[in-house]
């Protein structure tokens, strides 16, 4: 009996001890989870849910092409505007800008220095450690947030001290990439640059200032939470700013492409014309990249053919019925030349010569009647003589 007893007592124990074990492995779970979590308006962000709407880089080994383009999104100009507005946050909700800065005030995103040659930098050394020093170099009012301290600033400010109106364009690094993968050319947006637009008090000119880079795969799962408006026929939000990057729904100018000599389009092409043919062909070329990478079928090869033939024959047509027409006016200015030489009598002379002509050629058009052969009014000879020839 006393075996029995202790036998069970120690397993009653080993049960208590796989429990504790069990619960505080749980509670440590729970902890990492608490501080993985990442909170923006009330809202928290898991790094599993960062993961589901980061959109990952292809391999190196994948892409067989790449072509880095800059662009700059005017916020005034077409579908873009759905990036502005509303310029203040309201119950439909707040512009990217707004999205942005709130995350930086909390210290919940990396911004990246605007370098002075164009270069971007994503790296630790280029990574804005301050952002009340950013704030303070562009003008915007702040005040430090409860909870604020040295190794993790927060601020905060009021919608209005961010100037989010002056807030008129953004620049984006846009990569297209051919991956063998899918065998697709599709373009990407890797990063976004805001840009304060100030008009000189001097020259009237508007003066661009960029902020700061942002890569966008950080702030993915912000944007995937407004939705914006794309359309003034419709008024139900459809679409997320997300969606709206990923689409490629904006326009913009192409102001530079990744080259060795670090230049925008401006540098390399000074002139107007020079500047927007530059900028239609990289467009061209990127739109039809697809499309000659592949071999079409027999019948639309086919189709090609016919088409290019007939209008190269239209082609020489017209060529040919211009050389006539030249050659005809030319010889009703003679005529007409001769005409007006003559005199009053000459010109009587020469209706009736009109008038003679017209008679000739319509007795040339006239058929010759052909002479009928004269019937002979002698009998014909039946080898029976007549009784007048036999008196004879």
């Amino acid at each position: 009996m006393k075996t029995l007893r202790l036998i069970i007592a120690l397993l009653l124990v080993g049960l208590a001890l796989g429990a504790g074990a069990q619960v505080t492995k749980r509670s440590g779970n729970d902890a990492r989870g608490k501080k993985d979590n990442k909170k923006e308006g009330g809202v928290a962000i898991t790094d599993r849910q960062q993961s589901f709407y980061e959109v990952k880089e292809p391999h190196d080994a994948d892409l067989q092409w790449m072509k880095v383009i800059y662009r700059s999104i005017d916020l005034t100009k077409g579908k873009n505007a759905a990036l502005y507005y509303p310029e203040i946050p309201n119950e439909d909700g707040s512009n990217l800008y707004f999205i942005i800065m709130r995350l930086l005030a909390n210290n919940q995103l990396a911004a990246y220095e605007y370098l002075p040659d164009g270069r971007e930098m994503f790296t630790e050394e280029y990574r804005i450690k301050d952002v009340g020093e950013l704030f303070t170099r562009f003008q915007l009012y702040f005040t430090e947030a409860k909870g604020s301290t040295e190794k993790n600033p927060l601020y905060e400010f009021e919608d209005a001290d961010i100037r989010g109106n002056e807030v008129l364009c953004y620049y984006i690094i846009e990569k297209w990439e051919f991956d063998t993968r899918s065998n697709q050319m599709r373009p990407r947006v890797e990063a976004l640059c805001p840009v304060m637009v100030q008009v000189d008090d001097f020259t009237g000119e508007s003066m661009p200032y960029p902020m700061f880079w942002v890569k966008l795969n950080d702030i993915r799962p912000y944007m995937a939470q407004q939705y914006v408006f794309t359309d003034d026929d419709n008024n139900l939000p459809r679409y997320s700013i997300d969606d709206f990057f990923k689409l490629n729904m904006y326009t913009g100018e192409i102001i530079k492409t990744k080259n060795l000599r670090n230049k925008p389009l401006k540098a390399l092409y000074p002139d107007a014309e020079a500047y927007k043919h530059a900028q239609d062909s990289i467009e061209e070329r990127l739109r039809s990249f697809n499309k000659d990478l592949w071999v079409p079928p027999l019948e639309v090869l086919q189709a090609r053919a016919e088409a290019e033939a007939k209008a190269q024959a239209e082609a020489e047509g017209e060529v040919e019925e211009g050389e006539e027409g030249v050659e005809a006016k030319e010889e009703s200015a003679d005529e007409e030349k001769t005409v007006t030489r003559t005199t009053k009598r000459g010109s009587k002379s020469a209706s009736s010569d009109k008038k003679s002509a017209k008679a000739k050629a319509k007795e040339k058009k006239t058929k010759i009647k052909e002479r009928k052969p004269k019937t002979s009014t002698q009998s014909v000879n039946t080898g029976v003589r007549s009784v007048r020839n036999r008196k004879k």
